[in-house]
């Protein structure tokens, strides 16, 4: 398989044309589909059995979180990939454009889908006259929700500006904000677990974002070897995300679930049971990675590691959405 652009029409055997492109589309579409059941039916299944009550509209604030991820994503793989073409010796000067403003769309109606949900006493508002406005200042959360509302919509307006690279300030408040809410000041160690997870959301960004962009920048460049060398350029600086990811989120388990009670909370409590089927799709990210980075080395045509890329991508995404779903989730119990 290589890059090169299909043609917008083919004819099957029959004579008959096909349109490969309206395939693609209903693909998509039917993915996207699925990715928004996982959070939505997601708690239902995670809490079957466990004894643990559900929060009030788990299921969409967990769809609600997993477009924030997402949103972050986009802009910060766009911005890593770019960095890694401008070190590419001969690298064409086409790029992809950019999803950053719709990215930044996408997060700002998600931030305040949630920030809604706070200003009701983490309730779902079923009209606007539930929502507090002026009770979010009177909050720890409240403030963070509004600093991602805002932060999003700067980022936004920088996506358009001339200078697009501001966008990444207030995405990093974005994480900042994300990681401090998930560690209140009544938890244990909360800046140790607030940090652990600033650097798991920014590498996990990165990647998923990275390898996005750098297959949209590859078929834009068409096949050739600046698209194999940006593409190894790539596989290196994953390797290394993966590695933080993967020790920031072994080091927040044990603190959510101590060594002595991980194996039974994995199987035995909704938290436990959504981290397990997120490792399992980790695990596959990485075969797919693998894959990808032995293709990429000893194939006669290097970019027909795109294959295995393209479904890590996929696998990166519900990876993702399956992280917004562990946000709704109860913690587990320290005993």
């Amino acid at each position: 398989m290589t890059l090169t652009r299909p043609t917008p029409e083919a004819a099957d055997a029959s004579g008959s044309i096909r349109r490969p492109g309206a395939g693609r589309a209903a693909a998509l579409l039917a993915l996207v589909a699925l990715g928004a059941l996982i959070p939505l039916l997601g708690p239902s299944a995670a809490l079957r059995g466990t004894g643990e009550a559900a929060a009030p509209g788990d299921g969409g604030i967990a769809l609600l979180r997993a477009a924030l991820f997402l949103a972050l994503c986009v802009p910060a793989g766009e911005f890593l990939v770019r960095g890694l073409a401008r070190s590419v010796p001969g690298a064409p000067a086409a790029a992809p454009r950019s999803w950053a403003p719709y990215a930044a769309a996408a997060g700002f109606v998600a931030a305040l889908g949630l920030a809604s949900v706070v200003a009701t006493g983490n309730l779902v508002p079923h009209s606007l006259a539930q929502v507090d406005v002026g009770g979010l200042y009177a909050s720890r959360d409240g403030k963070l929700a509004l600093v991602e509302v805002n932060a999003f919509l700067a980022a936004g307006l920088c996506a358009v500006s001339r200078r697009p690279a501001g966008q990444l300030w207030p995405l990093a408040a974005v994480v900042v904000a994300e990681a401090l809410r998930a560690h209140p000041p009544t938890e244990h160690t909360p800046l140790l677990g607030s940090g652990l997870t600033v650097v798991h959301l920014t590498c996990a960004a990165l990647w998923t974002g990275g390898l996005l962009h750098a297959l949209r920048t590859l078929r834009r460049w068409g096949p050739g070897e600046t698209g194999a060398a940006l593409f190894g350029l790539y596989a290196r600086v994953a390797a290394v995300l993966l590695a933080a990811i993967t020790a920031t989120g072994v080091c927040s388990s044990l603190r959510r679930m101590p060594p002595e009670t991980i194996l039974d909370q994995l199987t035995t409590t909704a938290y436990g049971r959504t981290l397990l089927a997120k490792v399992i799709l980790v695990v596959a990210v990485v075969v797919l990675a693998l894959w990808a980075r032995i293709r990429l080395r000893r194939a006669a045509r290097p970019l027909t590691a795109c294959a295995p890329a393209r479904a890590e991508v996929v696998v990166l995404a519900a990876v993702v959405v399956v992280s917004g779903l562990l946000t709704a989730l109860p913690l587990p119990i320290r005993w």
